[in-house]
């Protein structure tokens, strides 16, 4: 169904669950709620553990989302594996997470689709690049030490794809990639569990530009991301994260013209301040956006860092002016 609907229309992402997270300004002891009153480990920080203790509020933040004009809201599940989850010492936890964290995303996204059945309503599992990468050493004296093997990586990417899939996620979403290697792996992953449950989800596979150079932290040019990829079924790439909008404008335009998949973007808003804050307003990012459509580069748009609702609700308004960018085969 989602690819029908990406050859009939732009579809919106969600913005950053992080940007409204902070506005709750929850406490260590709301992290932890009654369940982790006595957890031996600071858990202030652990965003995915809300899925448990402040389950109405990540439920509220979806709505906000929904009503703002998304299609597609990401769960709560950036860290979502035993990698990241050791910093808190919750690795044990790492399934019960995702499910849940699918489960509240889709017990919402079914309640807009009844309203509005003209207008399904997707959940992406997002799935996070860890802590940690396998293609570079984080010890700068010994630059071929690596601090996780592709197979470590592996085996926990397969967990939380099947907890999210379990929890009801429509498609998955492999994103902010900095290290493809750490990709590969989780797409390894999900190509197991496909071949293993005999079913065909969605995949939508996005990398992060770093900085001005034009690479992913790993290294690799747009072009070269595209072609580390190229030999799994996904629906769509793209980029989010790192940049703002108009600093994406030169990547998507290479995946744009190379890609046969459908083109996803969803930048940060503008890029941080002195404080780490993000300035930009729904109307400046939206108005930056407008060269996407007017360039014809994208098929899924939305927010990452410093994006909230408003933000999504002037994208998604901007959006209905202007046709999807045409996939490669229909192109030629």
């Amino acid at each position: 169904m989602i690819k029908d609907l990406l050859q009939e229309r732009i579809l919106i992402l969600d913005g950053a669950m992080g940007t409204m997270l902070q506005r709750y300004k929850f406490t260590e002891e709301d992290f932890r709620g009654k369940r982790f009153a006595t957890w031996e480990h600071p858990l202030q920080g652990n965003n995915d553990l809300l899925s448990l203790t402040q389950p109405e509020a990540i439920a509220e933040i979806h709505r906000k989302y929904f009503a703002a004009g998304a299609d597609i809201v990401e769960t709560n599940t950036f860290s979502g594996t035993t990698i990241a989850m050791a910093d808190y010492h919750m690795e044990e936890l790492v399934y019960e997470l995702n499910y849940e964290s699918a489960r509240i995303a889709k017990i919402v996204a079914d309640e807009f689709t009844a309203k509005e059945p003209d207008k399904p309503r997707f959940v992406a599992g997002s799935i996070g690049p860890t802590n940690k990468t396998a293609s570079m050493s984080p010890d700068v004296n010994d630059p071929g030490f690596r601090a996780i093997s592709f197979d470590e990586l592996r085996i926990a990417y397969k967990q939380q794809v099947e907890a999210l899939l379990d929890g009801g996620a429509d498609l998955l979403l492999v994103e902010t990639i900095f290290d493809t290697l750490n990709a590969k792996a989780a797409l390894f992953a999900i190509e197991e569990v496909k071949e293993e449950r005999n079913i065909d989800p969605p995949i939508m596979v996005s990398g992060t530009i770093t900085d001005a150079s034009g690479r992913t932290l790993s290294g690799q040019t747009a072009e070269a991301f595209l072609i580390s990829i190229s030999h799994i079924p996904i629906l769509s790439v793209g980029f989010n994260c790192a940049l703002g909008a108009d600093q994406l404008v030169p990547h998507l335009e290479v995946l744009a013209s190379k890609s046969e998949h459908f083109v996803s973007a969803h930048p940060n808003a503008g890029l941080p301040n002195a404080f780490g804050e993000y300035d930009q307003t729904p109307e400046q990012m939206a108005e930056q956006i407008k060269e996407y459509l007017e360039k014809g580069l994208v098929n899924i748009v939305g927010g990452c860092c410093g994006t909230t609702p408003g933000h999504i609700t002037a994208i998604a308004n901007l959006v209905k002016k202007y046709d999807p960018r045409p996939t490669f085969v229909e192109s030629v």
